[in-house]
C-alpha cells in the first residue's frame, strides 16, 4: 500500500524572486542604465542652461519642460498603451528619445545650441518619457506571476533610486572635466541599450475577439473604470493626499539647507544621498519582512514618518540629525510609493491597465506639483518652518482617509476573462457602431428576498457601468411584484460586445450571487433592443387633430 505524500508548499516569493525570470532581469538592468542616463541628462541640462543664460526664469523652466509633457500626454499615452502592442510602443518611444539625445549632444559639442534650444530638446525628451512611463510600468505585470508582482514593482523603485544616487554624480564629473554634450550622448546610448533589450523580448500575442476600441472611446472607458472601481478610487485619493504633503520635503529641502542651516550645495547633495540610501535599504527590508504588513499599514506607517520628516526639517538645528531622518524618509518613500503602485496594478485587468496607471501617475504628479506651489508660497509669504509644520499637519490629518478609503487586498482577485457570457447571435447586417443598445434581464424573485436581491444587484449594476454601460438600474413590475427587470443602456453594439469580453471570473461570481435569488424554472430571460440605425431614438408626438384631419 502506498502512502500519499502531501505536496510541499511553494516557497514564499522574496525580493530576489523576480530576478529568476530572465526577461524581467534583462529589462530591469536596462531600466537601471536608462534611469542613470536620465538623471545625468537632468544635471547636464540644468547646468548647460545655467551657463548659457543669466535668466533665472529659463533655468526654472527646465523643470517645467520636464514635467509638462506628463500632464499633456499621460492619459492619452495610457489609452494608446491599451490599444497598440506595448512592445512596439516602447521601441518607438526609446528610438525617439535616443535620436533627441544624440541631436542635443551633437549640437552641444558643436557649440550650436542655445538656452531655448536646450529647453526645446528637454521638452521633446519629456514627450517621449510621458508616452513611455505608463507603458513601462504595465509591462512588469507581463514579466512575472501575480504573487511576485509586489517585489518586482519594489525593484523598479530601487532601480530609480540607484540611478538617482549614481546619475548626478557621474554626470557632474563628466561636466567638470569634459562637456555636457558627452553626457547627452551617453544618455542616447542608454536608450539604445534599452531598445536592444526590448527588441529581443518576444512578447506573447494579445488576442481580442470583440471589435477594436477607438482612441476617444478608450479614454472614456479608462475614466469610467476608475469612477466605478472603489478600490482604484481609494488609491487615487490616498495618492494625492500623500504626494501633496510629501512634496514639502522635495520642494523645500534645498531651502532648508541653504537658508535655515546656512550650508552649501554639497550638504544638500549629501542629504539626497542619505534619502536614496534609505530607499534602497527599504526595498530589502520589505523583501524580508514586508509580508507582515498590509499595503494599508505600510502607507499609514510611511505617512507617519513623513509627518516627522516635515517637523524635523522645520525644527532640527543640526544637519547631522537630518542625515538619519533623511534615511528613514527614504525607506518611507519607497514603502508608500510601491504600496500605492502595486495596489493599483493588482486591481486592474489587462485591457484597461495602462489607462488606469496613467491616471494614477497623473494624480501623483498633480499632488507633487500643486503641493510644491502651496508650500513654497507659504514659505515665502509666512516663513519656512510654518510651511513645513502645516505640511506635517496635513499629512497627520490625511491618516483619517484610511477609514473611508482603505487600500483593499487584491491577492484573491481573478481578472481572467470568464467566458461565461456569450455574445448573442444577431443579424449579420448589424454594424458595431449601431446603437444605442438596451439590454434587459428578467428575474423572478420572491418578495421576501427582494431586499437582499437589490443589495446584490447594486454590485452588478456597478460592474455594468464600469465596463461600458451609460445607464443601469433595477425595476419592479407593479402588476407582477415578483418580476424584476435589470436593464443597462450601452452606446453601441460594439461596446456591448466589448462588455462581454471584459467580464471576468470575479464578475461572474457577483452575477451568480444575483441569480441565486431567481426562482423561475428557466434561466432569467435576456432581451436585447437596438435602436433603428440612423433613426431618432424617441419619436416626437404628433398633434392628434392634425392626424385626424389627414385621415
Amino acid at each position: 500500500m502506498s502512502v500519499a505524500t502531501a505536496a510541499s508548499p511553494e516557497p514564499r516569493p522574496s525580493l530576489t524572486t523576480p530576478f529568476t525570470y530572465a526577461v524581467f532581469r534583462a529589462i530591469w538592468l536596462a531600466s537601471v542604465v536608462s534611469n542613470i542616463g536620465t538623471w545625468m541628462q537632468n544635471v547636464a541640462g540644468v547646468w548647460l542652461v545655467t551657463t548659457l543664460t543669466t535668466s533665472a526664469l529659463l533655468v526654472a523652466l527646465m523643470q517645467t519642460a520636464t514635467s509638462l509633457p506628463s500632464f499633456l500626454l499621460s492619459m492619452p499615452a495610457g489609452a494608446i498603451g491599451d490599444l497598440i502592442d506595448r512592445r512596439k510602443l516602447l521601441l518607438v518611444s526609446q528610438s525617439f528619445m535616443g535620436v533627441v539625445a544624440f541631436l542635443l549632444g551633437g549640437l552641444t559639442l558643436a557649440g550650436e545650441v542655445s538656452a531655448l534650444g536646450v529647453l526645446a530638446f528637454t521638452f521633446l525628451l519629456g514627450l517621449g518619457a510621458a508616452v513611455n512611463a505608463p507603458i513601462w510600468q504595465t509591462v512588469t505585470t507581463e514579466l512575472v506571476p501575480r504573487p511576485v508582482l509586489p517585489f518586482a514593482i519594489t525593484l523598479n523603485g530601487v532601480s530609480n533610486n540607484i540611478a538617482r544616487a549614481i546619475g548626478p554624480a557621474v554626470g557632474g564629473v563628466i561636466i567638470a572635466y569634459y562637456s555636457p554634450g558627452y553626457v547627452f550622448l551617453l544618455n542616447g546610448l542608454s536608450f539604445v541599450a534599452t531598445w536592444v533589450v526590448v527588441y529581443r523580448w518576444k512578447r506573447a500575442e494579445t488576442v481580442t475577439n470583440g471589435p477594436a476600441e477607438n482612441f476617444t472611446g478608450a479614454l472614456r472607458a479608462g475614466l469610467r473604470y476608475v469612477q466605478y472601481s472603489p478600490a482604484i478610487y481609494a488609491v487615487l485619493v490616498r495618492t494625492f493626499a500623500f504626494s501633496f504633503g510629501a512634496s514639502a520635503m522635495w520642494a523645500l529641502l534645498s531651502v532648508v539647507t541653504a537658508r535655515r542651516l546656512l550650508l552649501s550645495s554639497g550638504s544638500y547633495g549629501v542629504l539626497l544621498s542619505w534619502l536614496g540610501a534609505g530607499a534602497i535599504t527599504g526595498a530589502f527590508l520589505m523583501g524580508r519582512a514586508g509580508h507582515r504588513l498590509s499595503f494599508n499599514q505600510r502607507v499609514l506607517l510611511g505617512t507617519l514618518v513623513f509627518v516627522g520628516t516635515n517637523v524635523g526639517l522645520a525644527l532640527i538645528p543640526s544637519v547631522y540629525w537630518l542625515y538619519p531622518l533623511m534615511f528613514l524618509s527614504g525607506i518611507a518613500w519607497l514603502m508608500v510609493m510601491t504600496s500605492l503602485s502595486t495596489t493599483v496594478q493588482l486591481h486592474v485587468p489587462k485591457w484597461v491597465q495602462a489607462r488606469v496607471v496613467s491616471i494614477y501617475m497623473l494624480v501623483f504628479q498633480a499632488g507633487l506639483s500643486l503641493g510644491s506651489i502651496v508650500w513654497g508660497e507659504l514659505a515665502d509669504r509666512a516663513n519656512l518652518p510654518l510651511a513645513l509644520l502645516l505640511a506635517a499637519g496635513w499629512m497627520l490629518l490625511s491618516l483619517l482617509l484610511a477609514l473611508p478609503f482603505p487600500l483593499r487586498p487584491a491577492e484573491n482577485l481573478d481578472f481572467t476573462p470568464a467566458g461565461t457570457w456569450p455574445v448573442p447571435n444577431v443579424h449579420p447586417d448589424i454594424d458595431p457602431d449601431d446603437g444605442p443598445v438596451v439590454v434587459m434581464v428578467e428575474y423572478q424573485v420572491a418578495v421576501a428576498n427582494q431586499p437582499a436581491f437589490r443589495q446584490a444587484a447594486a454590485q452588478l449594476t456597478r460592474l455594468r457601468l464600469r465596463d461600458g454601460a451609460l445607464r443601469a438600474g433595477v425595476f419592479t413590475d407593479l402588476g407582477r411584484p415578483e418580476c424584476i427587470i435589470e436593464f443597462f443602456y450601452v452606446a453601441t453594439w460594439g461596446e456591448h460586445e466589448r462588455q462581454h469580453q471584459r467580464f471576468t471570473r470575479d464578475d461572474a461570481q457577483i452575477r451568480a450571487q444575483v441569480r441565486q435569488f431567481h426562482t423561475g424554472t428557466t434561466p432569467p430571460r435576456v432581451t436585447h433592443f437596438l435602436a433603428f440605425p440612423k433613426s431618432a431614438n424617441v419619436e416626437v408626438a404628433t398633434n392628434v387633430e392634425n392626424m385626424q384631419g389627414q385621415q
